[in-house]
């Protein structure tokens, strides 16, 4: 492929949240920020909420390698879609515990003896949800309950939930209410501006051992117009650009190969001349 061709020792461009090409820009390094104050203040819940493709879980991972190097007990659960009690005895086993189902206790009974055994070893602990738009309502109000574990100085455990826009209409509903009431920090991860698309086409492929920008200012002008600064499409959109360049022997990409890139994208967003050019 095009590895050798533009100095790289791999594509930069993929789709799975390698935290090695975490890009702070303005949107993502606010929230960041946000979480770390909150989680600091010890809240017990915060949210953060982005579209589609925004970068939620990026942002998600980025955190949960700081807080691991950081010596949190950190529980992640990337799909919430889960009943009350797995959702509990999920908790419980990315923390540390065990617990058989059969036992006496609640689950949640033997979660808050796993906190508390946490804070007595001097850890804090903090859940990550990611797509937490998945959670059904009833786990919800499990969620609220284990907020309600506490010492007298702080929570036994915080939560983070990542979900996409359709969190809050979930949020929204009478029934949950309560936890509503408790989110004490909330952000909201918007889509790069025109510069922030230009710096993250430079950033990762020079994470990824480039040299020189692969990128001409008018062809991240284009890829910008084309993704709408949404990271995940700028990536696919990205990497049939190089793939393009490098098939003509390109040293960088130029509006040409992004024009072709998006011809062949049903994702990417046209203008009315976009639309006209394909049947030039």
């Amino acid at each position: 492929m095009y590895l050798a061709h533009f100095g790289l020792h791999e594509y930069p461009f993929g789709l799975t949240p390698d935290t090695h090409y975490f890009f702070p820009g303005a949107s993502a390094q606010a929230a960041l920020n946000t979480l770390l104050l909150a989680l600091d203040a010890g809240e017990g819940l915060v949210k953060i909420v982005g579209e589609v493709g925004s970068g939620k879980t990026m942002l998600c991972r980025h955190l949960l390698n700081h807080l691991d190097a950081s010596g949190w007990a950190t529980a992640f659960i990337p799909n919430p879609n889960l009943a009350p009690t797995a959702l509990i005895y999920t908790l419980l086993g990315e923390l540390g515990g065990t617990a058989r189902r059969s036992e006496t206790p609640s689950p949640t009974r033997v979660l808050e003896a796993r906190l508390l055994e946490l804070a007595h070893q001097g850890q804090r602990a903090v859940a990550l949800i990611d797509e937490a738009q998945a959670i059904p309502l009833h786990s919800l109000e499990i969620l609220r309950l284990v907020t309600n574990l506490e010492t007298e100085k702080r929570k036994l455990l915080q939560i983070v939930l990542f979900g996409q826009p359709e969190l809050d209409v979930h949020l929204a509903a009478p029934a949950v209410r309560q936890i509503r009431s408790r989110i004490v920090f909330q952000e909201r991860i918007t889509a790069f501006c025109a510069q922030e698309t230009l710096l993250y086409l430079h950033h990762r492929p020079r994470q990824a051992g480039a040299e020189t920008p692969l990128f001409s200012a008018a062809s991240a002008a284009r890829l910008h117009r084309h993704s709408g600064g949404m990271a995940r499409l700028l990536n696919i959109l990205a990497h049939k650009s190089l793939l393009l360049a490098f098939g003509e022997g390109c040293p960088q990409v130029n509006p040409q190969h992004v024009r072709l890139a998006a011809r062949d994208t049903p994702e990417a967003r046209r203008t009315w001349l976009d639309r006209w050019s394909l049947f030039a």
